[in-house]
């Protein structure tokens, strides 16, 4: 059986008490997440279990939970380095 796609878009604004989770979504949803972050030249970065912890505990507009925080800073630094910041 096919894993079903899972995405999740996440930013941070510095002075945040930490990062947000912007977006998320299965199947089709996922895919149009993924579409619009190349199409803005977002680095993706693939993180199935991490996509999956969001999708299950966290909805878009809600801060990240501390116990994802090291995982998430790991891809928002990646990110952030790829972009030149």
């Amino acid at each position: 059986m096919k894993k079903r796609k899972v995405a999740s878009a996440i930013g941070y604004t510095k002075g945040d008490f930490a990062p947000m989770l912007l977006a998320k979504g299965q199947g089709r949803t996922a895919e149009q997440i993924i579409a619009i972050a190349e199409e803005a030249r977002i680095e993706v970065v693939e993180d199935s279990a991490l996509a999956a912890m969001l999708d299950s505990s966290t909805k878009p507009g809600d801060f990240i939970p501390p116990q994802l925080w090291e995982a998430t800073a790991k891809i928002l630094t990646f990110v952030m380095k790829q972009a030149g910041q």
